[in-house]
């Protein structure tokens, strides 16, 4: 947005506000007067109440419009209470008076007077200055001058005249043009900011909770579909290669004696499924935190897990090594997870892993060069690690047009 848009634009605020605040002001400030002076009176005092926090309602959800297209700042609705199943009638009348956002719209009203008006006299009188004063020269002459007058340029010693009361003025105009944006500005800003906090602040607040929970939420779902696929992996997997171990050294012990040539061969057969049992740990450890990702950090862990693929992997890490332990372990599952998808899937002859600090984000990407088409679908891989970043306030990406390249992009909150 360029700058003289945006003067516009918080111009247009400033000069607007009073159509707004005056009537709020006088009608909830005149509504809670006479509501309040009039509570003695059975239900008449409420009813008034009542209807002075609606009409606040009605100028705050005006006041959020403002902000959302004057000033494009983020202006969210709030959810005002609402009356439930089982409230009785005066229980359901007076819910607006029970509910916090309702008395922040009532006390904005009232600040928002003060506050509003300000923005607007500072608007006013700047453009005034400055506009005045870069066309003191035109008008000037229309100004009656006499010999006992003295002009502000002559009361502060740069000379008696037309002239020199011309220049002063002009030098007073541009110097109030050039701090016009920086001024409207700030009057903009200080009434935006009341309103914003009084308005939508609260908003703002459940919607981070709601989030919260969302991701704490999807964090357990996560775990627990991580433990079910480690518990059905070791069951189908190493377990069942054990028990054929054990099997295999028992007849082997029973071979031993009669038929040694046989025996050699079972246990080489032994020999082989303990190899491949531990191939097969090693691959589901991969879904557990190694401790060399504890004792010496992402880069090496990452390194270390690349060279155990098929392919060759190249690792990029651009981050802190100080990285709390929890964005370290949600960047190990993303590549662990797009690693396997990659050599179970994708065909491809080489892939890339990248890890950069980019502001408060961590943000992980693994490029491939294989056929692509990959996607998150519920209840696959990718769909489990998606739950697994939104519980630390991450996102998952996932660019993979058919016949590739495959770009898995992560970020991590820091």
């Amino acid at each position: 947005m360029n700058l003289f848009r945006r003067l516009l634009l918080d111009s247009g605020y400033a000069l607007t506000s009073p159509l707004l605040v005056v009537p709020a002001f006088s009608l909830v400030i005149a509504g809670l007067a006479a509501g309040v002076g009039t509570l003695v009176v059975a239900g008449v005092g409420l009813a008034i109440l009542v209807g002075t926090s609606y009409v606040a309602r009605g100028f705050a959800t005006v006041e959020r419009i403002r902000l959302r297209s004057m000033l494009a700042v983020a202006a969210p609705q709030p959810s005002y209470l609402r009356p439930v199943a089982g409230d009785g009638r005066i229980r359901a009348f007076l819910t607006p008076l029970r509910d916090v956002q309702t008395w922040l719209d009532v006390l904005w009203c009232l600040v928002g007077f003060v506050t509003g008006v300000f923005a607007f006299v500072v608007t006013v009188a700047w453009w005034s200055l400055t506009f005045g004063g870069l066309t003191y020269w035109f008008w000037q002459r229309y100004i009656t001058f006499d010999e006992e007058s003295k002009g502000l340029a002559e009361i502060l010693g740069f000379g008696e005249g037309r002239t020199p009361e011309s220049l002063l003025n002009l030098a007073i105009g541009v110097v109030a043009l050039i701090a016009l944006p920086l001024v409207v500005r700030a009057a903009a800003a200080l009434h935006a900011s009341v309103a914003r906090v009084m308005l939508c602040g609260r908003a703002e607040l459940l919607t981070r909770v709601d989030r919260v929970e969302a991701s704490r939420e999807s964090a357990h779902q996560a775990e627990a579909h991580s433990l079910r696929r480690l518990e059905r992996d070791i069951h189908d997997g190493p377990q069942q290669r054990l028990i054929r171990l054990g099997m295999d050294l028992g007849r082997a012990k029973l071979q031993l004696a009669d038929d040694p040539a046989t025996a050699a061969a079972t246990l080489d057969s032994a020999v082989a499924q303990t190899r491949e049992a531990v191939e097969e740990l090693r691959a589901l450890s991969r879904g557990i935190a190694p401790p060399l990702l504890v004792d010496r950090g992402l880069d090496a862990a990452l390194r270390d897990m690349a060279s155990g693929q098929q392919i060759p992997v190249e690792v990029t890490v651009e981050a802190p090594d100080d990285l709390p332990l929890t964005v370290q372990t949600a960047a190990y599952f993303v590549v662990a997870e797009a690693l396997t998808n990659i050599a179970k899937h994708s065909q491809a002859v080489r892939a890339h892993v990248g890890v950069q600090a980019a502001g408060n984000r961590l943000v992980i990407t693994v490029d491939d060069d294989g056929r692509g088409g990959a996607h998150v679908t519920a209840g696959r891989g990718l769909d489990g690690l998606r739950q697994r970043l939104d519980g630390v306030d991450g996102s998952l990406d996932v660019a993979s047009p058919h016949g590739g390249p495959t770009r898995l992009r992560a970020e991590v909150a820091l």
